[in-house]
């Protein structure tokens, strides 16, 4: 590939050669309205390689929530919105901050014990 040829191509010049590719058109509207797109707990749940079940137990959610979610029957509220969020960024500290004992201090690593 000669980079140096590509770099110097304009905005326009990128465009135009887009449009003209057969193997990559645009998407119209027609096409917008067929795809359709994943809810966000579907694509976190997959990402995780779990089933509704798993991750419905795993992260203390109902599973007919879950399928709700997934199925676009309804949507997260802010919440739980939220909860996907940080679910989907560190999803093992969710697991072990839920399966901790109320009342019972973490353990503390000695190296980082002050």
């Amino acid at each position: 590939m000669d980079w140096e040829r590509l770099d110097a191509l304009t905005e326009e010049d990128v465009i135009a050669r887009a449009l003209t590719d057969p193997d990559n058109r645009p998407l119209g509207e027609e096409d917008l309205e067929r795809m359709k797109r994943r809810p966000r707990a579907y694509v976190i749940r997959r990402a995780l390689r779990m089933t509704q079940e798993e991750f419905a137990e795993a992260y203390r959610i109902p599973v007919g929530t879950l399928r709700d979610w997934e199925q676009g029957r309804t949507e997260p509220d802010q919440a739980n919105r939220a909860y996907l969020r940080v679910i989907a960024i560190d999803p093992e500290f969710v697991k072990q901050a839920l399966t901790r004992v109320p009342g019972r201090q973490p353990k503390v690593c000695p190296s980082t014990a002050g």
